[in-house]
């Protein structure tokens, strides 16, 4: 016996979860919402797809979408995907000439200038930030690392005091 069709609530809480929500909804159903939502035709990619952008719809309506950055980022790949055929890694951080770095280690204050050319750092111009943190430190490190840059990168866990 067929169950009668109910309609699709958009009001309905975002926490209830995909699974719960698509043993509920049929597949034509589905289609109905992802119109609705994103006034287009439904993609043919799998259920589970189709309810995973159909709840990221909602929530990007009820709560924002992407930032402006994120959304460059996005694009820049995307033209970048459409130029070569293949993305590179993701784009790091863009230090503006200007910027300055500061980071303590010993007990004591170090002050990196972002330029357009690279770095200065006690008076002495460096194309990158790793010979800076190794004359800081005397050994090797990763100079994004050290001054704590990039998405897996920080100080270290003891308040940058020494490493």
């Amino acid at each position: 016996m067929r169950m009668a069709r109910r309609p699709v609530d958009p009001t309905a809480p975002a926490s209830q979860s995909s699974q719960s929500v698509q043993a509920r909804i049929s597949l034509d159903e589905l289609h109905d919402e992802w119109r609705r939502l994103y006034k287009c035709e439904p993609p043919k990619i799998s259920r589970d797809l189709l309810a995973i952008g159909i709840a990221y719809r909602r929530q990007e309506i009820e709560h924002g979408g992407l930032g402006k950055a994120t959304l460059r980022k996005l694009q820049t790949l995307a033209r970048t995907l459409r130029d070569t055929g293949r993305v590179g890694p993701a784009p790091g951080l863009a230090l503006k000439p200007g910027a300055r770095l500061i980071r303590k280690w010993h007990g004591r204050t170090h002050t990196v200038t972002v330029t357009e050319d690279g770095f200065e750092y006690g008076g002495t111009s460096f194309s990158s930030l790793t010979p800076i943190a190794k004359t800081i430190t005397g050994t090797h490190w990763s100079g994004p690392r050290f001054f704590g840059l990039g998405a897996k990168s920080a100080p270290p866990s003891n308040g940058g005091e020494d490493g």
